[in-house]
């Protein structure tokens, strides 16, 4: 019994180090991470950027990782445009919500007041020349008086 006891414990170790170790497999390796965490208005834009230098041929993923409470509805949307060795290569809207892998969600609403927080794949691009990339970004959001953002994140995985 004590060598079954054993051999079960090593086992669920073993198997629990392989899905740890290639879970940046399944999601790509973090290679930038924008921390916005704030909403833009008109009066005040707010923006975030990173440097990066990539290859040509590199896939880069759009990683969001959000933590935000709100009543009624909103619609959030990070804007980002990219520059290749400082002129503009392209721009993008991203919607944090669409998402077509998403890991730790949670999401409550009670009595039309939601808590919801999420770490998702949004979208991906492909990179076409070597060199250092700037990825600036802003939050924006729809008019919501009762939007608390906890976290705001774009997180780029290659």
């Amino acid at each position: 019994m004590n060598f079954s006891r054993r051999l079960v414990i090593n086992s669920l170790l073993f198997f629990s180090s392989i899905i740890f170790f290639s879970c940046s497999g399944l999601t790509g390796e973090e290679v930038g991470r924008i921390a916005i965490n704030q909403v833009s208005t008109p009066e005040k834009i707010l923006t975030k950027q990173i440097r990066v230098d990539l290859k040509k041929g590199d896939e880069i993923a759009f990683w969001s990782e959000m933590d935000m409470e709100y009543e009624g509805q909103v619609g959030l949307r990070f804007r980002v445009k990219i520059l290749h060795d400082g002129k503009e290569y392209t721009s993008l809207e991203i919607d944090p919500a669409n998402k077509n892998i998403t890991i730790g969600e949670f999401k409550s609403t009670i009595k039309d007041k939601t808590k919801w927080r999420f770490k998702g794949r949004n979208t991906k691009i492909r990179i076409k020349e070597d060199g250092t990339y700037t990825f600036v970004s802003q939050l924006i959001a729809s008019e919501n008086s009762t939007l608390k953002i906890n976290k705001a994140e774009l997180v780029l995985k290659k």
